[in-house]
């Protein structure tokens, strides 16, 4: 059997986050002797090297990268049984790392302060990213949960839906579509589009619009990395876009975006809230999670698109 010391974990995690020895020893404040020890008995006794050298650098080896992740988790149960003892003085403190794509930083900011006048003492860190970052972080259990409008489906999850996440055509306030009582998807094919990114949940509802109507793609598209700048983009007259309508409620209201009258529209998804599937939420974290399911629906801005 294996023995090894928090020690060891610490040496291991620090040489491959800093590539040398000599660095991590100083961050760890002991002699570079005394680290290549630590390291040198723990490769001894699992009877494999736990680094190469390439260059000037030392990069962690498959059975390191095994060393470094059983550290995390380790870093990370310490953490949670820090909230369950917290949490058994009662819910006044612990801590959740949470996650959302970037369409949901529209209203992720007043979920969580509405969470948060319910539990004042719990510390709760907001990452916001793409599709494919907060998917990462969450394979990676450097969040606790995040908010998306689909669950990935290449790892094992646990997810909730919430509410209704509409998707909807939007044009500029002066677009000369806008004013049209019915506009047919065949006729978006002759329209500039502004596009997001390839992965992205946004991109795979504009690909399913064409794909299900059994139309040709719009031969003239741009494609954007942020709903910011498609907004942006579209309000200046570059074109249309295929946008959650929960990101542009305070345009619309504005008069500086318009929502156009589509057959078929609004595509209608879920928002759902997701977590690993392999790993049980800290009492904080399940508090936030039944507040989700309970309540995140009232925290969707209120923007009622054309009908089908």
């Amino acid at each position: 059997m294996i023995s090894l010391t928090f020690k060891q974990l610490e040496a291991v995690q620090e040489v491959a986050r800093t590539g040398t020895v000599v660095k991590a020893a100083g961050v760890l404040h002991v002699t570079p002797a005394a680290l290549t020890s630590r390291i040198k008995l723990l490769e001894e006794d699992m009877g494999l090297a736990l680094f190469d050298r390439t260059g000037n650098r030392l990069r962690a080896t498959d059975a390191g990268r095994e060393v470094i992740a059983t550290a995390v988790r380790i870093d990370r149960g310490l953490a949670d049984l820090a909230d369950t003892l917290e949490a058994m003085k009662g819910l006044h403190g612990g801590r959740v790392r949470f996650g959302a794509v970037s369409t949901a930083k529209y209203f992720a900011a007043q979920l969580i302060a509405g969470f948060l006048r319910q539990h004042a003492g719990i510390d709760l860190k907001l990452a916001v990213g793409n599709r494919a970052e907060i998917i990462e972080s969450l394979r990676n259990y450097d969040i606790d949960m995040a908010l998306m409008g689909r669950p990935p489906g290449d790892f094992g999850v646990e997810s909730e839906a919430f509410g209704p996440n509409p998707h909807v055509i939007i044009a500029s306030a002066d677009h000369p579509l806008r004013r049209r009582r019915r506009v047919s998807k065949a006729e978006l094919a002759n329209q500039k589009f502004l596009i997001r990114e390839e992965g992205s949940g946004t991109r795979s509802i504009f690909e399913y619009l064409f794909n299900e109507a059994g139309i040709r793609h719009p031969k003239d598209s741009i494609e954007m990395g942020s709903n910011e700048t498609i907004k942006q983009a579209v309000m200046a007259g570059l074109g249309l876009s295929l946008i959650s309508a929960h990101t542009i409620a305070s345009e619309v209201a504005a008069g500086r975006l318009a929502i156009l009258k589509v057959e078929g529209l609004p595509i209608v998804r879920q928002w759902f809230v997701v977590r690993r599937s392999d790993r049980d939420l800290p009492p904080a974290g399940g508090a936030l999670w039944t507040f989700i399911a309970r309540k995140g629906s009232t925290f969707l801005p209120q923007v009622v698109p054309p009908t089908k």
